[in-house]
């Protein structure tokens, strides 16, 4: 593999890595966003987003990405990513059916707004 094929993989897998970062702020961010609402904004918008490209049948953007930089790579190359890569792909392409995923979607949603809206004793 030369080296601008593996400056493709790298970069591949920290799409990968970043993608896997995302997915995991989606789910658990309302957390950290009830304190802060900078992080609040950001993460009511990245669900809108995930629901976004659901409810449309598009893909992520990071989805995009990640094919172009694997594009890129030496074709011949009998193993495409890193090992950290490989099992984050395994998350962030799970094989489920897209109903299901946006079912859990509109639960995590559903449990989002719960934490958002519920009162906070006063201190």
């Amino acid at each position: 593999m030369g080296f601008v094929a593996m400056v493709y993989q790298v970069l591949a897998d920290i799409v990968v890595f970043v993608h896997f970062l995302w997915i995991l702020f989606l789910i658990f961010g309302a957390f950290w966003g009830v304190r802060n609402k900078k992080v609040k904004l950001v993460h009511i918008s990245g669900l809108v987003f995930a629901v976004t490209i659901q409810v449309f049948s598009w893909y992520c953007p990071l989805t995009h990405l990640e094919a172009w930089l694997r594009s890129k790579q030496d074709a011949t190359s009998s193993y495409t990513g890193s090992f950290i890569a490989h099992y984050a792909e395994k998350i962030v392409y799970i094989e489920l059916p897209s109903s299901l995923i946006f079912i859990l979607t509109v639960f995590l949603i559903g449990i989002t707004s719960w934490l958002y809206l519920k009162r906070r004793p006063q201190r």
